[in-house]
């Protein structure tokens, strides 16, 4: 499917019954398990303005495993609270590595972790939830990564390299010092002429070049795209007549939208109805309310807060659904959307 999620600034390997409420199989999420303390284990620059951050238990062994492409949730100092897509491969069991880029438009969750984050550090951390998963069996798997897009897209490319599956990667950058594990990423394409290609312009949003090649993938490939909104939409665009089930998108850019309707919504199981007044989010209305839900990005990016829609329509505003899974009207992302009928019945 044509998959939109977004990270901002990069439970145990999933069983079919430990899914995302209940629509997407592909899409595992950890929303709700039981939260982490991990250790800043190691600090290293993989780029000019990229830092990579190795967490581990405290007391060491393995942590709860993930999937490729899967990201976690950090608790930083304040209210602060961040994703960020994990760069190893789920078949490293004992630490979670992140990348993050010094955004100069930062609200603090990246300039926190670039400029005063250290080694020992303790962090809470969610387990890793998964809403830009990769399909492992594809005949070919074809990567398009702008900047700090690489961060998910580096995971699945271990991983593939892991199980001995076919890849290529895209990748656009303003120039070498920008690009991130630029070092490994040439080491891989030296041992195999013709699986890395790189775009480097110092002119921010000239992919143009780069994304032409997609037409020369061929149309069995799952095709991947993380990066600015620019590149995402130039893609989209250009993946148009690849088969949707193949076409998989992240965003890194959130939502500011918010439901421009007043409306009803009732939580069956608690029971408790409230009205959620135009301009005001579904999850702004329960936590000043007291109702305790999960949540992290509260932009419509990070799929934390999906819930089951029990009854009536969501006005859905998030980057994470699918348009096939909007259409379904099953689920929705409480931060963002609201609605189209009167009232939302949710399975809260």
């Amino acid at each position: 499917m044509i998959h939109d999620a977004n990270l901002g600034s990069g439970a145990l390997t999933p069983d079919p019954a430990d899914l995302s409420l209940g629509l997407a199989a592909e899409r595992t999420a950890a929303p709700g398990a039981s939260r982490l303390t991990l250790r800043v284990h190691a600090i290293r620059m993989v780029a000019d303005t990229i830092r990579s951050v190795e967490l581990i238990s405290p007391v060491g062994g393995p942590l709860p495993g993930f999937t490729a492409g899967a990201h976690i949730n950090i608790k930083l100092p304040g209210e602060l609270s961040r994703s960020y897509s994990l760069t190893n491969g789920p078949e490293t069991r004992d630490r979670y590595v992140i990348a993050v880029n010094r955004d100069i438009a930062s609200r603090g969750g990246s300039a926190y972790v670039v400029e005063k984050l250290k080694v020992g550090d303790l962090l809470p951390v969610d387990p890793p939830h998964n809403t830009f998963p990769l399909v492992e069996d594809a005949e070919l798997s074809a990567f398009f990564a702008g900047g700090i897009g690489i961060t998910p897209i580096l995971s699945m490319i271990r991983h593939l390299e892991a199980i001995g599956r076919p890849w290529k990667l895209f990748y656009a950058a303003r120039d070498r010092a920008s690009a991130a594990f630029i070092e490994e990423l040439e080491t891989l394409e030296a041992s195999s002429r013709g699986r890395v290609h790189f775009h480097f312009d110092a002119e921010a949003g000239k992919v143009m070049p780069l994304l032409k090649l997609a037409a020369g993938v061929p149309k069995v490939a799952h095709v991947y795209c993380c990066g600015p909104a620019r590149m995402i939409d130039v893609f989209r665009a250009s993946a148009g007549w690849r088969p949707e089930d193949n076409v998989h998108v992240e965003h890194f850019a959130g939502t500011n939208a918010r439901p421009t309707t007043a409306f009803d919504v009732l939580l069956k199981r608690q029971g408790k109805e409230f009205h959620v007044p135009a301009g005001q989010s579904i999850m702004q209305v329960l936590k000043d309310n007291g109702v305790s839900v999960a949540y992290s990005c509260c932009e419509g990016v990070c799929g934390t807060c999906e819930t089951v829609v029990l009854e009536g329509e969501p006005d859905h505003k998030d980057n994470v659904l699918s348009p096939r899974e909007r259409a379904s009207n099953k689920v929705m992302m409480i931060c963002c959307s609201g609605a189209r009928t009167g009232k939302l019945v949710l399975d809260i």
